[in-house]
């Protein structure tokens, strides 16, 4: 019975996955040419606010209870546990519902009512903790205690998914790709959280034996550009990184550091101001994360419009904006940060007027 149960689990999840398809992959306006340049350069963003759970988490979320299911660590009774207080968790939490299972987030105390309520809308519940550094420790002893399973994003993230093909993400976009004017992008440019999904791009363009480079951004008050730059995986920065999604205090399991060409250490006014560029650009609001992408893009944009070079690059679409009206979208909690967004304002305005990027 119990394999029984299992068997029509999986079934469910890849059924939800066929209905949904597929996420779109749009064309990012830019100049059709700059003053003196013959380059031709296309920016493509992967769109994954359109999942139903309204982010890029919602693959992992798919991939953890997938392998967690096919290991038999997942069963008809399981209680279903993470550390999270974001995405990751709301996603988690729509298909333990999809199964008829209980889940839990582990989350500091200082999480947002607005995020304990998206997690709780889809039928979670929220456990918090003093400490937010005891997140990982608290999952591990709620599940050892109901005899429940720890999803452990940062730890899994990279091996549940198949780097190798089966649509995901990195599959998706060179298939997307397959009829556009440069269709084997020069560059790819990710944000690391889990480290999963630049785990799975770099992979899988080296398996494929494509020329594409990968691209890692990374926020302020994280450790991965920091250990990346000095092959020390041990360091770890202090406090937290402001952008939702992205940046770890610590280098985690999931980041494969060797299938990363370079990485872009990116500051939150940087991030934040580009997150409004763009969304003024597409007539709708993108996510803070989306911003750190797009500064790294508009980075080797640059440099390829220096080099007289044309080709693609793409990037990630995170999530939508909507969920940060009361954060990145607001000037009095943008000052209460201490956040000036004026420089980074004035950068990209001449990026899209002259295709140089001065603080490149």
């Amino acid at each position: 019975m119990a394999r029984n149960w299992a068997d029509d689990a999986v079934r469910l999840i890849e059924a939800d996955a066929q209905r949904s398809a597929d996420t779109h992959l749009l064309r990012y306006p830019l100049p059709e040419s700059w003053p003196g340049s013959r380059s031709r350069i296309q920016v493509y963003l992967k769109d994954e606010s359109t999942h139903i759970t309204g982010s890029l988490k919602h693959r992992l979320a798919r991939s953890l209870f997938l392998y967690g299911l096919c290991n038999g660590w997942i069963g008809e009774n399981t209680t279903v546990i993470e550390a999270s207080s974001g995405s990751t968790a709301v996603s988690e939490a729509y298909f333990a519902r999809l199964l008829g299972l209980e889940f839990v987030a582990v989350m500091p105390a200082s999480t947002s009512p607005a995020k304990i309520a998206l997690i709780e809308a889809h039928g979670g519940r929220c456990h918090l903790v003093a400490d937010s550094s005891a997140i990982y420790t608290e999952a591990q002893r709620l599940a050892d205690e109901t005899g429940g399973h720890y999803l452990d994003q940062f730890t899994n993230a990279e091996r549940a998914t198949d780097w190798r093909g089966n649509n995901n993400i990195a599959e998706s976009i060179f298939t997307q790709l397959k009829h556009e004017e440069h269709p084997i992008p020069v560059w790819v440019v990710a944000g690391a959280g889990t480290g999963g999904t630049s785990a799975t791009i770099g992979r899988y363009i080296r398996y494929r034996r494509h020329h594409t480079r990968l691209c890692v951004v990374d926020p302020e008050n994280s450790v991965f550009f920091d250990a990346w730059r000095s092959s020390d995986a041990s360091l770890v920065a202090t406090g937290g990184s402001r952008i939702e999604g992205i940046g770890r205090p610590r280098v985690e399991p999931s980041f494969i550091a060797d299938v990363v060409d370079r990485m872009v250490k990116v500051p939150d006014a940087a991030s934040i101001a580009a997150a409004r560029h763009a969304s003024r650009q597409l007539g709708r609001r993108v996510g803070g994360s989306t911003g750190t992408n797009l500064w790294g893009v508009f980075s080797v944009v640059a440099e390829m419009v220096a080099q007289g070079r044309s080709g693609s690059v793409v990037t990630l679409l995170c999530d939508a904006g909507d969920r940060y009206s009361g954060t990145y979208f607001d000037d009095a909690w943008v000052a209460r940060e201490g956040l000036d967004l004026t420089g980074p304002a004035q950068v990209l305005a001449e990026f899209t007027e002259t295709g140089r990027f001065p603080h490149g």
